[in-house]
């Protein structure tokens, strides 16, 4: 039986934009940094990983990340603070999450929710 995500590992061309990108969310490193082929974020217990991946290897296709968080609003406005620029402001989606969506350098999609009535 499958109970959680541990790591999730996303291509990037760049590192150091991606590592500052990341960081500028407000999640943790644990390994790796700006110069490395490979760094690891820590996030209670799971982990971001990114991978340096060249040019000319395609990265295509969608990825989207869903990270829970206690105050939807607060991280947007966290977001915002930090010169990222999201999709849109924070909405309640039918299925029952407020959440909204950025997109990191390299075109992953992360969105930030919390379950309605949490």
């Amino acid at each position: 039986m499958i109970r959680s995500i541990n790591a999730i590992t996303l291509a990037t061309a760049d590192m150091a934009r991606a590592v500052r990108f990341y960081a500028a969310l407000g999640f943790t490193m644990a390994y790796g940094g700006e110069e490395a082929d490979f760094t690891s974020f820590r996030i209670a217990g799971q982990h971001v990983n990114l991978t340096r991946e060249g040019g000319a290897r395609s990265m295509g296709g969608l990825v989207r990340i869903i990270f829970y968080v206690d105050d939807v609003d607060a991280m947007h406005r966290h977001v915002l603070t930090q010169g990222l620029r999201p999709e849109a402001g924070p909405r309640d989606a039918p299925w029952g999450e407020r959440y909204f969506h950025v997109t990191d350098p390299d075109g992953h999609s992360l969105s930030f929710a919390r379950p309605l009535g949490w």
